[in-house]
């Protein structure tokens, strides 16, 4: 806390603060850091909740060097203000110490497909308007990739269990194992009653490298290997083919239970990885290891077969990766994590008539997060591939006003 207080004291509460505009969701922040310093936490707790629900988990898990931190004015010259640690401080304070009372309710049933980011943040702010809200998760407990994506020693359980808890204090009701699609179909939610459903479900197929040996039994997929890392045995020597975030966290993870060699392999340099650089970072931290411009050719017993890659310059000024000839060689190794992205899985879309897809098998909706069969909303890394957290809450906010006009008509007939 006493560190906390030495970080709001730098922080020179600009008018025009950079590091708010940069916020995805427009964080108040010279607010919260004048309120912090009065010893109003409570205060700058609400005021964070109800700007984004998911605060607490968002102060660990957001690219903070591509918003708040990293657009700092302190920065310049300095050291910039980690509001990100101020910010889970009062936001997990408030998530234990607060008590949500049920509004009075309007009658009206809504369906959450998915409890990620933007299912926690949809049943929320529906519930707290009143609606009868009931959520559907296809797995035994909620989070989605929160829960099943990152890492427990990244992002403890602990504010998500709260969020849990708030949940059930609005008189949300949670299904769990409760896959929506084969069996209970959006059509049978609708005869049931529910007026409006909602969709967040996330992307959970991973993308394949195409390459021969890929179904071998010492491959993985990250996605895979992240729900229940301490069920795999990876061996000593472990290649992860990736260079998102989602790479990071199954080398890190490997590292963590057990695997004394990790190794990112990627096909280009580290300025072109997707992850961020704080990921990056404290993955070479915790002795992870980096092999870049190295592509994947074939997967043997004995490990993978890279070959090497270099970037060349066309004649009109743009770079083409190209892989160098001659250059194929075994780097043995007891286990090979794939992570080059993730698609959504199809249940839902197969076995229920009505709903679009557009390029990777993504949702198609419109502005309003409406998707083309009537009362079906979606948004989040369904809509989207795999995006940001913060980014999965602000769309979610967006398609909460818009479940809620699109439902005011049930509440009128009610009335």
């Amino acid at each position: 806390m006493f560190d906390n207080l030495i970080e709001a004291n730098k922080c020179i509460v600009c008018k025009n603060a950079r590091c708010q505009k940069n916020c995805p969701i427009d964080t108040p922040i010279p607010q919260i850091i004048s309120l912090y310093k009065e010893g109003k936490y409570e205060e700058a707790g609400k005021i964070l909740f109800e700007n984004n629900p998911l605060s607490a988990i968002c102060a660990i898990v957001c690219p903070h060097e591509n918003q708040c931190k990293g657009n700092c004015i302190k920065g310049i010259k300095g050291e910039p203000v980690r509001f990100h640690d101020i910010e889970y401080e009062i936001s997990t304070k408030y998530l234990e110490n607060i008590k949500l009372e049920k509004p009075k309710q309007n009658g009206v049933k809504v369906a959450v497909v998915g409890s990620g980011p933007a299912g926690i943040t949809v049943a929320l702010n529906l519930a707290l308007r009143g609606y009868s809200v009931t959520i559907f998760e296809k797995n035994e407990r909620i989070g989605g990739i929160l829960t099943y994506g990152i890492p427990a020693f990244r992002l403890p359980r602990f504010n998500i269990n709260l969020l849990e808890k708030r949940l059930k204090e609005l008189g949300v009701k949670i299904k769990f194992n409760a896959l929506i699609g084969p069996v209970v179909t959006l059509s049978k939610l609708f005869e049931d009653g529910y007026k409006s459903i909602f969709i967040g479900t996330g992307v959970w197929n991973p993308r394949r490298l195409d390459i021969k040996g890929e179904t071998f039994g010492h491959v993985h997929y990250a996605i895979d290997y992240l729900r229940s890392p301490n069920r795999y045995d990876l061996g000593n020597k472990v290649v992860v083919i990736g260079a998102g975030n989602v790479a990071m966290d199954a080398a890190r993870s490997a590292k963590y239970f057990g695997a004394n060699e990790v190794y990112v392999a990627y096909r280009r340099g580290f300025k072109n990885m997707t992850a961020t650089k704080h990921e990056i970072s404290e993955a070479k931290e915790e002795g992870v290891l980096f092999k870049t411009f190295k592509a994947p050719s074939e997967i043997v017993d004995d490990g993978i077969i890279f070959e090497d890659t270099k970037l060349i310059e066309n004649e009109d000024g743009t770079t083409s990766l190209v892989t160098v000839e001659d250059s194929k060689e075994l780097f043995e190794c007891d286990s090979i994590l794939i992570a080059v992205s993730q698609s959504p899985k199809n249940t839902i879309v197969i076995n229920n008539k009505g709903l679009d897809v557009k390029k990777g098998g993504l949702l198609l909706t419109d502005e309003a997060g409406l998707t083309t069969r009537e009362g079906v909303y979606a948004c989040g890394d369904v809509t989207n591939g795999a995006k940001t957290v913060i980014q999965a809450v602000v769309d979610a906010k967006n398609v909460c006003d818009s479940m809620d006009k699109y439902l005011q008509q049930f509440i009128y007939i009610l009335k």
